[in-house]
């Protein structure tokens, strides 16, 4: 087959700019693609701190687009050594401090709708070939809200390339008023049930899911999951009547920049055959965080976002019991709500011998907590992926996880007939409560008391998986080409 001209366009990736799991996704999986023969091209907004780490970079273009009283400007550079990269340059709207999408407070930037509606602009202008880069994609890969008005923005066109929409969180879907629509100058016809109006406001995310020619979602048990109300979010509806257009393709994570044997973050570098020099791993970890060293105690993790969604609530919950067994110890590392950040300090400075909290984020000490730690504590409520399970599988922390979304693709749980059959990699439980997590800690407490030689086989088994990019972009490939070969209609212009 031909190769293919992808346009990829998030409003993040690694490694120069990250609050979540997409920026992982967007500076991965466009590498993956391009092993297989296709030009990948990246595109970001211009914040200035993915300006400073794409250096150097030169002008493209420059682009007059309705929203902006200044010129935009195309800069040009390398995502990495293989991805053309391309960030728009709009010093008002994306050079400010905090994240991309929060001021420094955590509120929301007043001026999102206008920031993401001029970046959807920009893409649309180079997905059409007329912002004079002498190149047309053949399919533009959107990501989440912030690039949910491309498809709507093209879809009138009459030689547009193929779309594709992935969720990568459903419960973020960039919902406005009136108002902001009227500010950002959309066409009139998009306001309407079958375009973006959502309940009288209006949805970037769900231009994505309307005008797309397939929408796809970052795990196969979450594309049925937010078929239902529960995960659907109001939107259950519009992605049942597009099944035919829906599929879940699961995330893969860098083997190279996640790889115990020569991961440049670790203390010690160890594979499945050399597992039992993981422990001093532990022993360094223990040692940086504050806590007593000893190979011994049995060391759970978490690492994440501090909200509700992560279940970090139901780890708080669960620590009186977890203190009160024996030799047994956790590290925490992330940042979120002030309350469960002030709840970890104030149990880690109560019991500093058994929990060791660090507030913030810092990706080498991630990788050091996943290679040193026993067991990972996952109990997300709901997860449409989840990444730090695949490290921990990689890394031989077996990990403990709520079955939903993509830790129920991921993590096959250490029944019995699992064990036997040298399938089970972790421990799963079904309710996200106390009482499930504290039961399913429990069992890999009883089970790590065994002989050290079934621990290991548990473990291992879950270090010979193989969650790559490679396989992903195969599936997504596929998807592409259909898109491709056979686009959906514009649903403002087949309305009964």
């Amino acid at each position: 087959m031909s190769p293919l001209n992808i346009l990829f366009a998030a409003s993040e990736a690694q490694p120069l700019i990250k609050t979540g799991g997409l920026a992982d996704v967007a500076g991965s999986l466009p590498v993956a693609l391009s092993h297989f023969g296709h030009d990948v091209r990246v595109v970001l907004p211009g914040y200035p701190q993915a300006i400073e780490r794409a250096l150097p970079l030169h002008p493209a273009a420059t682009l007059q687009l309705p929203g902006s009283l200044e010129p935009i400007q195309i800069l040009e550079g390398w995502l990495g050594a293989r991805i053309r990269l391309y960030l728009i340059d709009v010093p008002g709207l994306f050079d400010r401090p905090g994240n991309p999408y929060t001021n420094a407070y955590g509120s929301d930037w007043e001026d999102n709708p206008e920031r993401f509606a001029l970046f959807c602009r920009a893409i649309a202008t180079i997905a059409l070939d007329h912002a004079d880069l002498n190149w047309r994609p053949d399919l533009v890969h959107c990501n989440d809200w912030q690039t949910g008005l491309v498809p709507a923005l093209l879809a009138d066109e009459g030689s547009r390339p193929a779309t594709l929409f992935t969720i990568h969180n459903l419960a973020y879907q960039g919902v406005f008023d009136r108002a902001a629509f009227d500010r950002i100058r959309l066409p009139e016809a998009l306001w309407s049930p079958e375009g973006l109006e959502f309940h009288h406001y209006f949805s970037f995310i769900k231009g994505g899911l309307a005008f797309t020619d397939w929408v796809t979602t970052v795990s196969p048990t979450y594309a049925r999951e937010i078929l239902t109300p529960e995960f659907g979010y109001g939107l259950e509806g519009l992605l049942l009547h597009r099944t035919d257009r829906l599929k879940g393709v699961l995330n893969g994570i860098d083997y190279e920049e996640w790889d115990p044997a020569s991961d440049p973050a670790l203390p010690q570098h160890y594979d499945a055959d050399t597992f039992d020099l993981k422990k001093i791993n532990k022993l360094r970890l223990q040692q940086e965080m504050g806590l007593p060293e000893d190979e011994n105690a049995f060391l759970f993790g978490h690492i994440g976002r501090l909200v509700e969604q992560k279940g970090v609530d139901l780890i708080l919950g669960i620590l009186p019991g977890l203190i009160k067994q024996q030799n047994t110890q956790l590290v925490l590392l992330g940042s979120g709500d002030s309350r469960l950040e002030q709840a970890l300090r104030a149990v880690a400075e109560e019991h500093p011998d058994r929990v060791a909290a660090f507030i913030g984020y810092d990706e080498q000490l991630a990788h050091r907590v996943e290679a040193g730690c026993d067991c990972f504590l996952m109990p997300s409520r709901f997860e449409p992926c989840g990444l730090n399970q695949l490290y921990s599988l990689r890394y031989g922390t077996v990990p403990i996880v709520h079955r939903t979304g993509g830790l129920a693709d991921t993590v096959v749980d250490a029944t019995p007939r699992n064990l036997l059959d040298d399938k089970a990699t972790g421990f799963v439980f079904n309710q996200p409560n106390e009482g499930a997590l504290w039961r399913a800690i429990e069992r890999a407490i009883e089970f790590h008391r065994r002989p050290p030689v079934w621990w290991e086989k548990l473990a291992t088994n879950g270090m010979k998986q193989d969650f790559s990019w490679e396989a992903s972009a195969i599936h997504y490939l596929e998807i592409y080409r259909q898109a491709i070969d056979e686009p959906s209609p514009n649903p403002l212009t087949t309305i009964d």
